[in-house]
């Protein structure tokens, strides 16, 4: 019936009808794949919610009523009024169950890490052993050997027939699957052994407070709630609140990229973490952990950072690109002269038009030894000597308690020729003790508890009070009573002066309970001293100061008497002080002057910087750590001058700096205001003499550093511990910070940490350096002496006889002997003591010298000329016939030339002396790739024929083999006579001068 109707319908009404249809049609699939759309959203929306209820009410179950996503975002945003909508900090600590002065307890610790997350970054994952053998196969050479191996089994066993036919090809394939293996292993190690060194990079501990006690734990174990305190150069370890503190300033450069501080207080509460502190002290509350933090989120979309290059292995890699284009040219015109010499021969015999698989075979077989002919050239195993020499020194360096950050770094300290110190912890102990106090015109002597009691019999009672005052509100430390022990966390001269104040009978407690801290300058190395403001019982309010003797009694005006009364400090009088301080430091004791200052208007807050009333003199001993006089004198052996630039006093730093050994009679100790007022032309005087420089600040290590590297071409190694050491350690050569009383600002401006704080851990450092330097070139001259002569073998063998001796298997197997196992015999050799009685490498030194292509050319020339001789002329000289006779001949030069190298890599291990054995029998290393590579050769000869185209040889041959290899050493002998450095005193790798006599041997 409807169709009838469509039937009598004009065409366009139908038209339309049938438009209108199918859009009703569209609207309802429409209307159903929304509703299913909307149904879906609505249903993971309510899961979601769901989940979030059940979170929260697990939150609250735990006794928390805020979600750990709200409060991250009110501190990523900076929320001020949120913040303050919950009651500020008091309001947030409350939320998250958490009393401000007690801190969180140990028990909680399991359920706030549940609830709110570790505090821990989302890393990427490291690559298996399965990812390096696939990067190894990814070689282009490699794989055109794959195909040429595939290619040779498929027409040797179309035309020879299984098994037989695929022999040469499966040969290759073994080859290639062993050096992929050795290669793949190789580098999984490395990548291990730097996972663990980037693993202790990561070691950072931050004090706190939890159930009312001051600790100290790592980062990675805070948890939301946790009170954490900061001061200079620390890093922020989680997102937080300021609690309380005084001046603090924040870089937050790492995260905004910001170079302009920020002042935290109040009212700008907010700290992220990865900041650092650039000035003042802090308690902050944690209030974000882990990978909710600003920090976490940017680690989140970083990809894992790789090492640079060091700046060796960058001239390794442009050496081996020139070989390997050298090695490719001749690969390419060995090709060419093979395949032409084929093509001769066939025209000749009129086979030119008649082809076989043999044929085919031939040529397959000649363009397969010219891609290992690149193979062999390309000396990959450059970089890798080095990657491995300095995986091997950063390994043994951690056993010696130094930390090596950048690889650059610890190849640099090999050629460091001047190293500036810090004195206190590095040459010293940093266990400082409160040896000698001067008080009220009197010097007393302090030695355990019967000289606090004889102090006390000494002066009044109200001097007394004013100097344990003095002490005890003037400090930075805190004192902590655990088990009926007491505990104190600070700086070491912090706690000096605390131990000495205890000493005296007082209480830590007791001496700040009635006191308000109201301002605080905290110590830095601009200002050398710490001053507090604080407001007393009786509602005045009093001023504390401490710091450098001299610049503290410049700040001083009166001085305490007998009485414990202030009177002016006359001119003799301050002469008077002034010997006493000269005279305590002259005995090495550091030196610190305490005052105070009584302020009239109780509603003042800024602190005084004068008119103070000088207390004490305080005489600090810091005793010189037992190895470092022995450390000096091998660093003055080694070419290396040591100079301390230190903040204190420059009477003790010279008595310091002349018991270490660095402060000799025609040196010269100046202070650092003198320095920074040098015109640049007395500075080019004075700093080849300099070796102490007394009460420097940042800047002037920063301005020596300069000069040392600009103006006298110096390679200079600088510690520092302090966040204002960051622009010195980074200006250096080499960085070195100290783990123990280094910031995280001055740690992440070194190249090397030294975990111990201790010189002699340094001059291990320049130890280690300087074998990396001399075991890669030892290497070098290894490898170099192999490419020269296989490439030149191969070469004109082929070119003269139209074959080339040594096949494509059995080049495989020399390049695994060459690159991986000699990298691994030669590049992890241990350093000796001879290494550092001799100056350093300079800046401009070759890294190839003469000596080493003395030995390179002598050994190529040798060896070639034997391996010649047994080529072109052997089967007359050995009377090989039969119809092996091509084949032995062929294993033999195969097997004198890995002998060769096998005693060449002997003769490697010093590029001068003569005794070579000398500490060869200690290093199990070299001896089990000695014994590996032998053994391997004996199965390649006598079991392996058949894959690697030998056959068993004699014993007398084998022995031919290993005398004609011999003689290298005595080759090596004879070139080691030969002089070819011609200026004085400069041996093969820019140290001393070839040794003559006894010395060679």
């Amino acid at each position: 019936m409807l169709c009838r109707v469509l039937c009598f319908m004009p065409e366009n009404v139908v038209h339309l009808l049938f438009e209108f249809s199918t859009n009703i049609l569209l609207c309802i699939q429409l209307f159903i794949y929304f509703s299913n759309f909307l149904q879906e959203k609505i249903r993971v929306a309510l899961y979601v919610q769901k989940a979030a209820l059940q979170f929260m009410d697990e939150v609250r179950n735990a006794g928390f009523s805020i979600h750990p996503d709200e409060l991250a975002a009110i501190i990523r945003s900076h929320d001020i009024t949120a913040l303050k909508s919950y009651g500020g900090v008091q309001g947030v600590a409350r939320k998250v169950s958490v009393s401000l002065n007690d801190g969180v307890s140990e028990r909680d610790l399991p359920i706030r890490e549940n609830v709110f997350g570790a505090n821990r970054f989302a890393e990427k994952q490291s690559k298996g052993f399965l990812m390096f053998v696939l990067d190894t196969l990814h070689d282009l050479t490699l794989i055109i050997l794959m195909v040429c191996a595939l290619v040779s089994i498929v027409v040797g066993i179309a035309t020879e027939g299984w098994p037989k036919g695929m022999y040469d090809g499966a040969g290759i394939i073994i080859s290639i699957f062993l050096v992929v293996i050795v290669t793949a292993t190789s580098d999984y190690k490395q990548s291990l052994q730097f996972k663990n060194l980037d693993e202790e990079k990561k070691k950072i501990f931050v004090q706190v407070t939890r159930d009312g006690k001051r600790q100290k734990v790592s980062i990675y174990d805070l948890v939301v709630g946790d009170i954490v305190h900061l001061s200079i150069g620390d890093q922020v370890p989680a997102d937080g609140i300021f609690v309380s503190g005084y001046s603090l300033v924040i870089d937050e450069s790492s995260l905004s990229g910001e170079s302009d501080p920020v002042n935290v207080y109040d009212e700008k509460p907010f700290l992220l973490s990865g900041t650092k502190v650039q000035d003042g002290s802090a308690k902050m509350l944690v209030t974000t952990v882990g990978m909710r933090t600003e920090w976490g989120k940017l680690m989140e979309t970083l990809s894992e950072g790789g090492e640079v290059e060091t700046p060796l292995q960058v001239k390794l890699n442009a050496v081996a690109t020139i070989i390997g284009k050298i090695g490719l040219f001749f690969a390419v015109l060995m090709f060419l002269v093979l395949t032409v010499r084929f093509l001769v021969d066939k025209w000749l015999n009129h086979e030119i038009t008649v082809w076989t698989s043999t044929d085919a075979l031939s040529l397959l077989n000649y363009f397969a030894i010219a891609v290992t002919i690149i193979v062999v050239a390309v000396p990959e195993g450059l970089p890798l000597a080095v990657t491995l020499s300095l995986a091997f020194a950063m390994n043994k360096l951690m056993a010696e308690r130094a930390l090596v950050r950048r690889l650059s770094a610890c190849e640099t300290m090999g050629s460091a020729s001047c190293i500036c110190t810090d004195k206190t912890g590095t040459l010293t102990t940093n266990h400082m003790v409160v040896n000698k106090v001067w008080i009220t015109g009197k010097s007393l002597e302090v030695k355990g508890k019967e000289s606090g009691d004889r102090l006390k019999s000494e002066i009044s009672q109200v001097v007394l009070s004013i100097l344990l005052e003095a002490i005890f509100q003037n400090t930075g430390s805190e004192v902590v009573k655990e088990d009926g022990k007491m505990t104190i966390y600070g700086s070491p001269t912090e706690r000096a002066i605390l131990e000495f104040g205890l000493l005296l009978g007082a209480d830590f407690d007791e001496q700040r309970r009635d006191m308000n801290i109201l301002e605080i300058e905290p110590f830095n190395s601009d200002r050398k001293r710490m001053s507090v403001l604080v407001g007393r019982p009786d509602g005045r309010t009093r001023a504390f100061c401490k710091g450098a003797s001299e610049i503290m009694l410049r700040m001083c005006n009166k001085v305490v008497d007998s009485n414990g009364e202030p009177v002016p400090l006359s001119d003799q009088q301050v002469k008077n002080i002034l010997d006493v301080i000269n005279s305590l430091a002259s005995e090495a004791l550091r030196t610190l002057c305490v005052a105070y200052k009584d302020i009239d208007d109780s509603h003042e807050r800024n602190i005084p910087e004068n008119g103070y009333t000088l207390v004490a003199v305080v005489g600090i001993k810091d005793p010189v750590r037992p190895a470092v006089q022995e450390a000096v004198e091998t660093c003055l052996a080694a070419g290396i001058t040591v100079r301390m630039v230190t903040g204190d006093n420059i009477n003790t730093a010279k008595a310091i700096a002349k018991e270490c050994g660095i402060l000799t009679a025609d040196g010269v100790a100046i202070d650092g205001q003198y320095f920074r007022d040098l015109s640049p032309e007395q500075m080019k005087e004075i700093i080849p003499k300099l070796q102490v420089m007394a009460r420097s600040s940042p800047l002037d290590k920063h301005k020596l550093v300069t000069n040392l590297r600009n103006l006298f071409g110096e390679v200079v190694a600088v510690t520092g511990d302090g966040t204002n050491d960051a622009p010195a350690l980074h200006e250096a050569d080499i960085g070195l910070a100290m783990g123990i009383a280094g910031t995280e600002v001055a740690k992440e401006n070194a190249g090397i940490i030294i975990m111990d704080d201790n010189f002699s851990t340094i001059v291990n450092v320049a130890k280690w350096g300087r074998a990396v330097y001399i075991n890669i070139q030892k290497f070098v001259q290894f490898q170099l002496t192999v490419n020269v002569v296989a490439l030149v073998l191969n070469f004109f063998s082929a070119c003269i006889s139209g074959s080339a001796p040594l096949t494509a298997v059995q080049l495989l197997w020399v390049n695994m002997i060459m690159d991986t196992l000699g990298a691994l015999a030669l590049a992890t050799e241990p350093p000796t003591n001879e290494l550092m009685n001799r100056p350093p490498v300079g800046r401009g030194t070759n890294f190839i010298t003469k000596t080493m292509w003395r030995n390179i050319f002598g050994q190529s020339i040798y060896q070639l000329a034997v391996l010649a001789v047994l080529n072109f002329d052997g089967k007359n000289l050995l009377k090989l016939s039969g119809s092996d006779a091509t084949a032995t001949l062929n294993t033999l030069i195969f097997n004198t030339f890995v002998f060769c190298q096998v005693f060449n890599e002997i003769n490697s291990r010093d590029m001068e002396k003569i005794n070579i054995f000398r500490g060869m029998f200690s290093s199990w290393i070299f001896l089990a790739v000695m014994v590996c590579t032998v053994v391997f050769q004996v199965i390649i000869i006598e079991f392996l024929g058949t894959f690697a185209s030998t056959v068993p040889l004699s014993w007398e041959l084998w022995l031919l083999s290993i005398l004609i290899g011999s003689v290298s050493l005595i080759v090596a002998v004879v070139l080691k006579c030969i002089p070819v450095e011609t200026k004085p005193k400069q041996q093969h790798d820019g140290y001393e001068e070839l040794a003559s006599g006894p010395d060679q041997a």
